[in-house]
């Protein structure tokens, strides 16, 4: 998917490489945790889908990837798209160093 295929409202999402900030290996990551649509991700705790990520692949993923779970949560949940890096203050501000 190209940038320019990126939804502008979660309404517009069918696939999860739709979503603003999910490319291909992120997607991945999100399927590997049996999220198929991106209305699944609607009322999802990120820092949740974070743990369990890291715990079913046996490694500690980049603190960025649960920057981007947030966007992409907070984006199905109906707020505006917002670059991942956004986050990563308030993931600072609620989860320390992970």
């Amino acid at each position: 998917m190209t940038q320019s295929t990126k939804a502008q409202h979660r309404d517009e999402c069918e696939e999860l490489e739709q979503i603003p900030n999910i490319g291909p290996a992120a997607a991945a990551d999100l399927r590997l945790l049996g999220i198929k649509k991106p209305r699944e991700l609607r009322g999802r705790d990120a820092f949740v889908l974070y743990q369990q990520l890291c715990a079913v692949t046996e490694q500690r993923h980049d603190p960025c990837v649960l920057d981007t779970f947030m966007a992409a949560v907070d984006f199905m949940g109906g707020a505006a798209a917002s670059p991942w890096w956004h986050y990563t203050a308030q993931r600072k501000a609620l989860y320390g160093t992970i």
